[in-house]
């Protein structure tokens, strides 16, 4: 995949964290895990751009680290809205799904980087 493939499928992401948020319902509990997943859900595609424009490889690792860490919390909250009961299961699992391969991208990304660069001690990070 490359950086511009990338680059569309975080920002589709984002997109589809953004209609998923503006699908639940208005209650307290849904306006905190809203505003909770759309931050995380929307830094995905931010934050990749940040790390395609990275001075160095080891910024880059730093900024994948990030990228991977939002994605996983956007999990972490599209769970809890499951879980909650704010929107049936079935209607979640694509989107976790892709949150969980953006995921996986990251931390091969990460590991690549950081296998060439051995200076960086994020290589180490499992």
């Amino acid at each position: 995949m490359t950086e511009k493939d990338l680059k569309q499928r975080t920002k589709a992401f984002s997109l589809r964290v953004l209609k998923l948020i503006d699908s639940l319902p208005e209650t307290r509990a849904g306006r905190i895990l809203s505003n909770q997943l759309g931050r995380s859900g929307t830094s995905v595609g931010a934050n990749y751009r940040a790390a395609c424009r990275s001075r160095s490889e080891a910024e880059m690792i730093s900024k994948l680290s990030v990228v991977e860490e939002e994605a996983d919390e956007s999990c972490f909250w599209m769970q809890l809205i499951s879980e909650h009961g704010l929107m049936l299961p079935e209607k979640l699992v694509p989107l976790l799904r892709e949150a969980d391969e953006i995921t996986a991208i990251m931390v091969a990304s990460r590991r690549t980087l950081a296998a060439k660069n051995p200076k960086s001690r994020i290589q180490h990070r499992k």
